[in-house]
């Protein structure tokens, strides 16, 4: 397959006008492929397009409804210098509870109830916690502080020594 000064033509043309290359593929027809047109638009240094390709078909998003109370005005204050937060000790990580058998199932797992595994999953015995889910996720209060656990420091060590330690590794 030979790129004839026509054929150029009509792909800088199409290409402008945002056709994908499978489109404009077909359209120049006589064995020329996806993976042809591609090459040829990298060599030709076509990069700017008119309008990206678009999808066959519209990606909707669901609307959120709105609160029906208008909330209250703000007060805006000047921006304050920010205050260092005071160290505190990192709690310790809560006691790991006891893998009791859960009340659910996979059928029986509803939209409100905590989706903590217990068991193994090959198992017979597999099951879900199946308590009263918390508000924010999809675990009880007590699965929650198990997989939510805030980020700690690492060691106390600062910026500067932790990269002049990783440093001396590659030197």
């Amino acid at each position: 397959m030979g790129w004839t000064e026509e054929r150029v033509g009509t792909l800088k043309k199409l290409w402008l006008d945002g056709l994908s290359a499978s489109q404009i593929a077909k359209q120049l027809g006589g064995g020329v492929t996806r993976n042809a047109v591609i090459g040829k638009v990298h060599r030709l240094g076509l990069s700017g397009r008119a309008a990206p390709s678009q999808p066959s078909r519209p990606a909707f998003r669901t609307t959120r409804p709105r609160p029906s109370q208008p909330s209250a005005p703000r007060r805006i204050e000047a921006a304050a210098a920010p205050r260092p937060a005071p160290q505190q000790p990192a709690p310790p990580p809560p006691a790991p509870m006891p893998d009791l058998p859960g009340t659910a199932t996979v059928l029986t797992l509803g939209a409100h109830m905590c989706k903590w595994p217990i068991g193994d999953p090959t198992s017979n015995e597999f099951s879900f916690c199946g308590r009263r889910a918390g508000e924010t996720g999809p675990y009880c209060v007590e699965h929650a502080r198990v997989a939510y656990q805030p980020q700690q420091k690492k060691g106390g060590r600062d910026g500067a020594s932790e990269l002049a330690r990783s440093l001396r590794r590659y030197i």
